[in-house]
C-alpha cells in the first residue's frame, strides 16, 4: 500500500497489483470495450472511436493479437478524407447518446471531402498513427511468420494514406511555411482545456447564433470540475459552426476561423512521425520518393519547433496566428523538442533539467514522477481539472517511447517504472491527480490500458 497526504486533506490509499495482475486487467478492459473493428476510448464517456486513441490502443492490443490491431487502424484509415485528413472522430453505429455527435458535426451532409460512411467529425488530433505502424512491427517481429506477414501486408496498404495524411498536414496546416502545423479548435490538439489555449479562446467571440446544446460528459464524470466549463464548451462548439459555414474547406478555415495556432507538440509528434514511417520504408526502393519527403518535413518541423523555444525559459511555445504572439504557458507541449529533437546540447541538458526540476518531475509531493500536464507551481495549476494539471498516462508513453528512441534508456525506462506506479492499482483512468494518485475523468480508458499492456509485456 502507498499513503500519499495533502495538507487538509484525506490520505489517498492505493494498492498496487502484481505486473501479472495489472496486465490481465488491462487486457481484460481493451476486450471489454472492443466494439468489434474499433474499440471505444472509453465506454461511457467516450463510446466512438477517436484518432490519437486508436493508434495507442493498437499498439496495446497488438501485444495480445497483431491482427486485430491492424483491423484497429484499418477502421481509422478507412474514415480518412479525400484532402488527406484523418477525422479525429469515427462514431460508431451502436451509440447515438453522445454529444457532439454526427448530427451537430453534419460532415457528411455539409462537406465535399467527408466520407459519407462512416459518419466523422471534421477536425484531426495529433499523427501518432505511424508511430504505431512502426510499434505494432516492432512487436510482431518476435511473433510467428503469420503474425510478421499480416503486419508487413499492413503495412503495404496503409502506406498511401499514411502518406497522403502527413502530406496534408505539412502542406494545409503549415502554409506559412513555419515548421509549425496550425490547429483551429483546441481538440485538434488533444489537449482541450489547457491553459496553452486561454489566451486564443478568449479572443474567440461567440455568437447568438450557436444552436442550443445538452452536453452529455458532465451526466457521466461524478466531479464536473475535471471537466471544461460551459463557457469554455460555447467556445468549442462556435469553432464548429464557423467550420460548419464554410463547408470544412481547409483554405476558407484557413481565413475565417477564429482559433490559428502553431501548436508546438502536434508539430513535433508530426517530425517523429514522419521519421518512424521513414523507417519503414527505408528498405524499399519504390518509396524513394516518399522517404525523402518525409525526412524533409521531419527536419522542417524539428526546426520549427526548436525556433519556439523561449530563451527565458526554455520550454517550447505556441503561436497564437491571429494575434501574432507567443503563448507562454508553461504546460507539458513546452517539452516538444525532446520529443523531436533539433535543440543544441546546451538547450536540450536545459530542457532535461527542467523536465527533473521541482516544478515539474522532480515536485517532492507529485505520487509518481511523471510530468504533470501543467507546472506544479504555476498560478494555471488545477492539480483535478483534466488538462490544466493532471498526469495522464498515455503522455508518459509517449515521452517514454520517444526517449527510448533517442538513444535515452535510462530515461524511458525510468518513465516507464513511474508510469506503472501512477496506474498500478488498475482503475486505468484516463488522467489522475498528481498530488493525491486519484484516478479522474472516465474508468477504464482503453489508452491507458493500452500504454500499460506495451510496458508489460
Amino acid at each position: 500500500m502507498s499513503t500519499t497526504t495533502l495538507p487538509g486533506s484525506p490520505p489517498i490509499r492505493r494498492t498496487r497489483l502484481s505486473d501479472e495482475a495489472l496486465a490481465a486487467r488491462a487486457a481484460y478492459i481493451l476486450r471489454g470495450n472492443d466494439l468489434g473493428s474499433m474499440t471505444t476510448a472509453a465506454p461511457r464517456l467516450y463510446p466512438h472511436m477517436w484518432s490519437w486513441d486508436a493508434a495507442f490502443i493498437a499498439v496495446g492490443i497488438a501485444r495480445l493479437n497483431a491482427e486485430r490491431a491492424i483491423t484497429e487502424l484499418e477502421t481509422l484509415l478507412n474514415a480518412q478524407w479525400s484532402t488527406g485528413m484523418i477525422p479525429h472522430i469515427v462514431f460508431s453505429d451502436q451509440e447515438a447518446s453522445y454529444f457532439p455527435g454526427p448530427q451537430r458535426w453534419g460532415c457528411g451532409t455539409l462537406a465535399a471531402a467527408a466520407p459519407q460512411s462512416p459518419a466523422t467529425s471534421g477536425i484531426c488530433q495529433p499523427p501518432v498513427h505511424a508511430i504505431a505502424v512502426k510499434r505494432i512491427l516492432e512487436t510482431t517481429q518476435r511473433r510467428g511468420r503469420t503474425e510478421r506477414r499480416a503486419a508487413n501486408e499492413f503495412l503495404e496498404r496503409a502506406w498511401s494514406p499514411l502518406m497522403r495524411w502527413h502530406r496534408w498536414l505539412a502542406e494545409m496546416r503549415d502554409p506559412d511555411r513555419t515548421g509549425r502545423v496550425t490547429v483551429h479548435h483546441g481538440w485538434e490538439s488533444g489537449m482541450d482545456n489547457s491553459p496553452r489555449w486561454d489566451g486564443p479562446y478568449s479572443r474567440v467571440k461567440v455568437s447568438e447564433e450557436l444552436p442550443p446544446y445538452r452536453r452529455v460528459d458532465t451526466t457521466v464524470v461524478g466531479d464536473c470540475s475535471t471537466r471544461p466549463s460551459n463557457r469554455e464548451y460555447d467556445r468549442y462548439l462556435w469553432l464548429i459552426e464557423e467550420m460548419r459555414r464554410v463547408g470544412y474547406d481547409d483554405t476558407q478555415i484557413r481565413l475565417t476561423s477564429s482559433f490559428a495556432v502553431e501548436d508546438v507538440l502536434m508539430s513535433a509528434i508530426l517530425a517523429l512521425a514522419c521519421d518512424a514511417l521513414a523507417d519503414l520504408g527505408e528498405t524499399v526502393p519504390h518509396r524513394s520518393q516518399d522517404v525523402r519527403d518525409l525526412r524533409a518535413w521531419a527536419a522542417h518541423f524539428r526546426a520549427g519547433v526548436a525556433e519556439s523555444v523561449d530563451p527565458q525559459t526554455g520550454l517550447a511555445r505556441d503561436r497564437d496566428v491571429r494575434a501574432d504572439e507567443w503563448l507562454s504557458s508553461p504546460t507539458i507541449a513546452g517539452f516538444a523538442p525532446l520529443l523531436c529533437g533539433g535543440l543544441d546540447r546546451t538547450a536540450e541538458l536545459r530542457l532535461t533539467e527542467l523536465l527533473d526540476s521541482p516544478q515539474w518531475c522532480g515536485h517532492p509531493d507529485l505520487v509518481a514522477a511523471v510530468p504533470p500536464s501543467t507546472a506544479v507551481g504555476s498560478p494555471q495549476f488545477r492539480q483535478r481539472e483534466y488538462w490544466r494539471g493532471p498526469q495522464w498516462p498515455v503522455m508518459a508513453w509517449l515521452f517514454s517511447w520517444s526517449f527510448a528512441e533517442r538513444g535515452w534508456p535510462e530515461r524511458a525506462a525510468f518513465l516507464r517504472e513511474e508510469g506503472l506506479k501512477l496506474i498500478g492499482d488498475g482503475t486505468f483512468a484516463e488522467y489522475y491527480d498528481p498530488l493525491t494518485g486519484e484516478p479522474l475523468g472516465s474508468a477504464n480508458q482503453s489508452w491507458t490500458a493500452a500504454a500499460a499492456l506495451d510496458w508489460l509485456c
